[in-house]
């Protein structure tokens, strides 16, 4: 067994063409290492709808150059088998750890397959790459980025020419064409033959940014920004500009692309202090929002002042947002469809009822959302917004920051602001409260064991609430189609329990709405909703064994 290992790495290291990680595997080899090297042959990186995603280093179960290698050349055997010889790939990236490298070495085996080739100039976020797919006519896209996740992680995302993230069977069938790749010496890479975009696609995105907008829209609302170590400051602040906001207080420490994402845990808006240098910088400049992006800058979160908070400045949830946004376009004359996840808060449904439009729920992910007919606008809980769908099929993190400081702006001009927006979508539809319970793990069967568990005795209540239908959506619904997770309906509540796709985490998203009669009637019901989240958060997580 440890002979077999052994073996297999270093048939591994006489094929891998970075200096790096060969050096890496061959002194794991030479200190005889057999635990770690276990861990990293243990299979092989699994591609799906999210592409691919993992730590770096060496080894088939690492992101690396021969993974990302075998990744390019299945995809180019997919398209190539869909009759798309000669089509053009688009490739983007971030400016995480070898990222730009990922980005060549998939331009080269794209090129060496009979494809042309076609590489973002620089590292952008992910929403120009999306944007270019179907404005330069490609027949695919790549994204090389790792979102959100930790600074020793990246990761490859794949759309075809509909500019939409794939979706089954597109996912399984280059799974397969990955798979049936042989050794890398067959696959073909020349040295040059791709082409290096220039400026002229970010400014044609940069041009359709302004359609997110209203023509007369006030544009007064000032802004603090942070780019999270990510790849948005030039991007926002030149679409701000277009559009004629005041110029964002830039949070200087997290503005320049930095890959070690030194002043964060994680580089998420959503994670425990990752918010604390913009606040900060928001009470020296007193603006009237905060925007913070992601690191590859397709998500959006806003901030906002609250004296009733310690540190004088809240962060909205993504459902909070979401809700907003749809207020927002609905008075604005908006037309067409709103969609969102299945995780999502069920107030925009309510707010797209009222307004006479179409409403749809999919499954997690845009790739989802993305494809619902007639979309207008789909959003999803985790900082996710997508606004102008003909231009950007996927969340876009610029496009929204501008739809959200056009209707600060709206506010501001009226003497309100968004907390009091929010007051009235309570007021009209009840108080959606929600909260999320996740779960970061080192060991992923303690997720399996979790799921396995609800299944076997599924919870029959939730914070004194009875659980009204219970479904397993692994069996697929009516209206979509299977995925692992759990719902429960409760009197008055919904909890949906699910697998993330992308980090290993148990999440499980909650909701509670409370009728609230008038204004005075608002902090009650705010209360109420809170103990009530978190009477069902107590009470799933010892059901759930976490």
């Amino acid at each position: 067994m440890q002979h077999d290992l052994i073996a297999q790495a270093r048939t591994w290291l006489a094929e891998d063409p970075d200096p790096e990680t060969r050096d890496e595997l061959a002194a794991l080899i030479d200190a005889g290492d057999t635990d770690e090297l276990a861990a990293r042959f243990a299979g092989t990186l699994q591609f799906g709808t999210a592409g691919l995603r993992g730590e770096l280093g060496a080894g088939p179960m690492r992101m690396n150059r021969s993974v990302v290698i075998r990744a390019a050349a299945g995809l180019a055997a997919y398209l190539k088998a869909q009759g798309q010889e000669g089509g053009l790939v688009v490739i983007g990236y971030d400016a995480r750890y070898k990222s730009a490298d990922f980005a060549r070495d998939t331009a080269a085996v794209m090129t060496g397959a009979g494809l042309r080739a076609a590489v973002l100039p620089r590292p952008l976020p992910t929403p120009v790459l999306a944007y270019a797919i179907r404005h330069l006519g490609a027949v695919a896209g790549v994204e090389v980025t790792a979102s959100h996740n930790p600074p020793r992680d990246n990761g490859y995302k794949v759309y075809l020419g509909d500019g939409s993230q794939i979706v089954p069977p597109a996912d399984g069938e280059i799974a397969a064409a990955i798979a049936a790749v042989g050794p890398l010496a067959g696959v073909v890479r020349p040295a040059d033959g791709w082409e290096t975009l220039g400026e002229e696609v970010l400014d044609a995105y940069l041009a359709r940014t302004d359609a997110v907008l209203a023509a007369d829209s006030p544009r007064a609302a000032r802004t603090v920004y942070t780019a999270m170590h990510g790849v948005g400051t030039s991007v926002l602040t030149a679409a701000f500009a277009r559009a004629g906001f005041p110029e964002p207080v830039l949070v200087t420490e997290q503005a320049e692309p930095d890959p070690a994402f030194p002043t964060v845990a994680f580089p998420n808006p959503e994670e425990p202090g990752a918010m604390d240098l913009a606040f900060a910088t928001a009470r020296r400049a007193a603006p009237d929002l905060i925007i913070a992006n992601d690191p590859d800058a397709d998500r959006c979160a806003v901030a906002v002042p609250d004296t009733s908070v310690e540190g004088g400045w809240r962060m909205l949830r993504g459902d909070e947002v979401g809700a907003l946004l749809a207020a927002h376009l609905v008075e604005r004359g908006a037309t067409g469809v709103f969609a969102e996840s299945i995780v999502s808060s069920s107030l925009l449904g309510r707010i797209a009822e009222k307004a006479g439009l179409g409403y749809e729920e999919t499954l997690t992910g845009f790739k989802w959302i993305a494809r619902v007919d007639g979309l207008r606008y789909g959003y999803e809980e985790a900082l996710g917004y997508c606004v102008d769908p003909e231009g950007v099929r996927d969340k876009d993190g610029i496009t929204a920051a501008l739809l959200v400081a056009e209707l600060a702006s709206v506010l501001k001009e009226q003497g309100r602001t968004l907390l009091d927006l929010l007051d009235d979508l309570a007021l009209a539809h009840g108080l959606h409260a929600t909260d999320q319970l996740s779960v970061r793990v080192e060991d992923l069967s303690v997720i399996a064991d979790a799921m396995a568990r609800l299944r076997e005795q599924p919870p029959t209540a939730l914070a004194g609430l009875a659980v009204t239908s219970a479904e397993d959506l692994s069996q697929g619904t009516d209206r979509l189609p299977p995925t692992d997770g759990l719902r429960y309906h409760l009197e008055g509540a919904r909890v949906i329990v699910r697998p993330s796709g992308t980090e290993p985490k148990l999440k499980c998203y909650l909701e509670v709405v409370v009728p609230v009669a008038d204004a005075a009637g608002l902090p009650a019901a705010r209360a109420r909703g809170a103990e009530l989240l978190a009477g069902i958060k107590r009470d799933l997580a010892t059901a759930a064994g976490i």
